[in-house]
């Protein structure tokens, strides 16, 4: 397992919302863009990593401005993610 490293993600409804909410997460942390995920529907999920407060910090900016451009669907946190969900959704660890 990679300890430490925290997963952020921000769901949208709309493209214009999933692209301000990258660059207001990568702006607002350390963190690094992980994965932009379209799930049909117009639902689009990013991903972000890092350290779990650089992480925190980036997805509330990345839902403020998702929301001020388009529709935020919702967000969530993996504070220290088991190696097995890095594998789960395709990303290294």
């Amino acid at each position: 397992m990679v300890k430490g490293v925290a997963l952020g993600f921000v769901e949208t409804r709309g493209n214009t919302g999933a692209i301000n909410a990258i660059d207001a997460m990568l702006k607002t942390a350390n963190v690094e863009f992980s994965k932009k995920v379209e799930i049909g529907g117009a639902y689009i999920t990013v991903i972000v990593r890092g350290e779990v407060g650089a992480v925190r910090s980036s997805v509330e900016a990345g839902a403020e401005a998702a929301a001020k451009i388009g529709e935020l669907v919702s967000t969530n946190i993996i504070a220290s993610a088991d190696e097995e969900v890095f594998d789960l959704i395709g990303i290294k660890k």
